[in-house]
């Protein structure tokens, strides 16, 4: 719910009197609805034809104008025209000046201090940070007091009724921006659309990239599978026994006569070799 939406309810009462009070009994019920705790918001009262009357009042059109004041002026706007309004008690000036804090956060995120002390006519720091702790604790604005900065920093805050003559301004004020968070959005929006382009350009670079490095990488990967076949049957062809008319040859070769011919019965030996075996194997036949 937003801030100050309640404070209508509370007005509500000083709403049904006002329809039958006239003159004094007005004037009286300004001065009631302006001290009572909790009623911040008046511009339905100032509608109101019986307390419009009071503004043509010679006795008590003083009780109109500080109802307006109430509605949308300022602590110092009542200290210029204090000698022709009614004296204020002190619920009425501690509750003017929650108003006046209203109005100047809608002016400024950040209120300093120093210009808190003089629009508020307040006597020291410490009684200024009581001022906004209670407004907070009322709900009419909301914030952060920063001690080391010397500073408000203001979050939100109610609102109040618009003086004549301020609506065209704030329509203005809407319009204009109106207009700029219009031309941010058409520029965000062109900024997505470029970041987007780009996004597109890096994702297919980038696939092209890996297109070509997974190419590569295959690439590579089968020249070592074809070395590693390579090697493997050139190892089996060293060791393949020797075959055709040379083995033929050398295994005629590979045959010797018996050191004990003549000697003895006539014997003769085949010496034959396995070249295919890593240890040279001798067999002997004898015929």
């Amino acid at each position: 719910m937003d801030l100050g939406a309640g404070f209508l309810a509370k007005l509500e009462p000083f709403l049904l009197m006002s329809k039958s009070a006239k003159g004094a009994a007005a004037a009286k019920l300004i001065l009631d609805a302006t001290g009572s705790p909790g009623v911040l918001v008046f511009g339905e009262l100032l509608d109101v034809p019986t307390i419009q009357e009071l503004s043509r009042h010679e006795q008590y059109g003083g009780h109109y104008r500080l109802l307006q004041l109430f509605a949308w002026g300022t602590y110092e706007d009542y200290l210029r025209e204090k000698e022709a309004l009614p004296m204020l008690n002190g619920a009425q000036i501690t509750k003017l000046k929650h108003l006046t804090l209203v109005s100047l956060a809608m002016e400024r995120r950040v209120l300093p201090y120093g210009a808190l002390l003089t629009s508020l006519h307040m006597p020291t720091i410490r009684d200024l940070e009581d001022l906004i702790i209670d407004a907070i604790y009322l709900d009419v604005i909301r914030g952060k007091l920063d001690q080391k900065e010397q500073q408000f920093e203001v979050e939100y805050t109610m609102g109040r009724d618009l003086a004549p003559g301020k609506v065209e301004s704030v329509l203005v004020a809407l319009q204009a921006w109106a207009n700029t968070t219009s031309s941010v959005l058409s520029i965000l929006d062109a900024k997505l659309v470029q970041l987007s382009s780009q996004a597109e350009i890096k994702n297919a670079r980038q696939t092209a990239y890996d297109k070509e490095l997974n190419a590569t990488l295959k690439q590579i990967l089968d020249k070592q599978r074809e070395a590693k076949l390579g090697k493997r049957d050139a190892t089996k062809m060293s060791f393949s026994p020797p075959t055709g008319p040379r083995a033929d040859k050398d295994r005629d070769a590979m045959d010797i006569d018996d050191p004990m011919e003549g000697k003895g019965k006539n014997r003769k030996y085949v010496v034959i070799l396995t070249s295919y075996s890593p240890a040279a194997q001798t067999h002997f036949f004898s015929s």
